[in-house]
């Protein structure tokens, strides 16, 4: 079984990660030894190297793992960083983003998710994680300012909050857009605190709900 997940991995890299243009090595790598099966509900695990999204329950999704891997190399982390995270959903990105650097904070509204990340990645014996369960549109001013800032979810606009988080010489990495297609955009911040931004392709994520972002649901994280 170990071997089969393995080549499922490899696959994936090779097909659908270095086919399509990503070439951060330690990307690469991190990719092919994590394992996303685990990460996955059991009903949709043999479908969890496919090249698309899969659901985690609680209407959100596993992103496609050509998703993780850009938005993975688009933050061009160093190894010593603090990672802010929004949107731990089923704990794959967090997994990937702690094999790659110093520490990682991730927010996430669905309490059950949330658990089920922390269960998992336990499990895996990462020690270098901190979950709260918290509307991540406000960030997590506690440990800022960051030098990376990833949201896996899409946001209307960008919020505030996590422009002011991120640490000069920062990047932050969201997709911006409406409810159907969003850009995924990066925002680096200079020493002096100017903000610039590019656009790297279309994307389509579930959206970000909370303070700052999409607003057609109530929710109360102490509820």
């Amino acid at each position: 079984m170990r071997d089969r997940e393995q080549e499922a991995r490899d696959r994936m890299v090779r097909d659908q990660l270095e086919a399509r243009g990503i070439r951060d090595e330690r990307v690469l790598a991190v990719m092919r030894r994590v394992p996303r099966h685990l990460f996955v509900p059991e009903p949709w695990r043999e479908n969890a190297y496919d090249d698309r999204p899969q659901p985690i329950g609680e209407n959100q999704t596993i992103s496609q793992p050509l998703m993780v891997a850009l938005m993975t190399e688009l933050l061009d982390l160093r190894g010593g960083e603090t990672v802010l995270e929004l949107g731990t959903g089923s704990g794959y990105q967090t997994a990937v983003l702690a094999e790659m650097c110093e520490r990682v904070v991730s927010i996430e509204r669905h309490v059950p998710l949330a658990e089920q990340a922390k269960r998992v990645l336990t499990s895996l014996s990462y020690a270098n994680i901190e979950i709260h369960v918290a509307d991540g549109t406000l960030g997590w001013p506690a440990d800022a300012p960051y030098p990376s800032i990833v949201v896996t979810a899409g946001a209307p606009s960008v919020p505030p909050p996590l422009v002011e988080q991120l640490a000069p010489g920062g990047r932050l990495v969201v997709p911006v857009g409406d409810r159907e297609m969003q850009t995924l955009t990066r925002i680096c911040k200079d020493a002096a605190g100017r903000t610039s931004w590019s656009e790297h392709g279309r994307c389509v994520f579930v959206p970000v709900v909370g303070q700052h972002g999409w607003r057609e649901e109530r929710w109360d994280p102490d509820a």
